[in-house]
């Protein structure tokens, strides 16, 4: 088979160029000044810099409120990636089995991933209002007196319902894409060895779509750490004071109202070797997904 290429070596560089200077002036630029500027305290207005060497990072390893917002994160982090995963696996499965109204349903349930973060927070912000929000209201029936943006407690409640919320859509496409790729004859024999839905589900299903969960899973933990901003953000108030935030928002607290450049830079640089570490996991599995073999 005859490979389709350019007849002119330079016309794909002259495609490429465009996009890697978007990339090296909005990634790697930025990037390298980030580092750069966690070795140095400097004036948040510019008016110079002094070199203290590692002095920013021993700062936030040495600091309570750093190691506070690190659990949380660890904690909000895994929340809204069990959560996400789950609800979308079994919304996945109830609509690869339903018959009428199978687009519909799918379509009700893919709105929601365009929705943008900040809208979502808004969203929440509505739900969650003291006076006359529907689930401020339903949380009083239980006794629960919620206060959104007040409690702490509250608040990150109200950041994962929501972040779970946002990312279950994106989920649910791929599982259901996984589940439908499943072979017939595969279907078939698992209905023949296993008359049990769960038992099927356990055996055959869940292992097949192994390679889809392991791709959402990274993908999840990315978005929870990063992507969740615009929703911490909003349902914060821009009020942080005691409120829980994650350690992707406690970089812009520090650096654009704290205006300590250095140690937010540090903070930075913290969060680019945990996307360098996810971007390795993903390279890793996709080099060992080509020897995995269901047979």
């Amino acid at each position: 088979m005859k490979r389709a290429g350019f007849a002119n070596t330079w016309l794909p560089i002259l495609l490429l160029i465009p996009q890697l200077s978007i990339v090296a002036i909005f990634f790697y630029w930025p990037a390298l000044e980030a580092v750069q500027s966690s070795f140095f305290l400097q004036d948040p207005f510019g008016f110079g810099s002094t070199f203290v060497g590692f002095e920013n990072y021993a700062d936030l390893f040495g600091s309570a409120e750093y190691r506070k917002v690190a659990w949380f994160t660890v904690i909000f982090t895994l929340l809204v990636t069990f959560l996400s995963l789950a609800i979308a696996l079994l919304l996945a499965v109830k609509a690869d089995t339903i018959l009428r109204g199978a687009k519909t349903y799918r379509t009700l349930l893919m709105w929601v991933y365009a929705v943008a973060p900040p809208v979502a927070g808004f969203i929440g912000v509505i739900m969650f209002n003291q006076t006359w929000g529907p689930l401020t209201n339903l949380a009083g029936l239980v006794g629960w007196d919620f206060v959104l943006g007040v409690k702490f407690n509250d608040t990150a409640f109200a950041m994962v319902l929501v972040s779970v919320w946002k990312q279950v859509p994106v989920n649910f496409i791929f599982f259901l894409s996984g589940l439908q790729s499943f072979p017939k004859s595969v279907r078939e024999a698992a209905l023949i060895d296993n008359r049990s839905a769960s038992g099927r589900f356990w055996d055959i299903t869940f292992p097949l779509l192994a390679p889809t969960g392991f791709f959402l899973l990274i993908t999840n933990i990315t978005y929870a750490l990063f992507d969740t901003f615009g929703v911490v953000d909003t349902l914060v108030k821009g009020e942080p004071g005691n409120n829980p935030m994650t350690l992707v928002y406690k970089v812009y607290v520090d650096g654009f109202r704290g205006n300590d450049l250095g140690g937010s830079s540090a903070q930075s640089v913290i969060l680019m070797v945990l996307v360098l570490v996810l971007a390795l996991t993903v390279f890793q599995f996709r080099l060992v997904e080509r020897r995995i073999h269901y047979t």
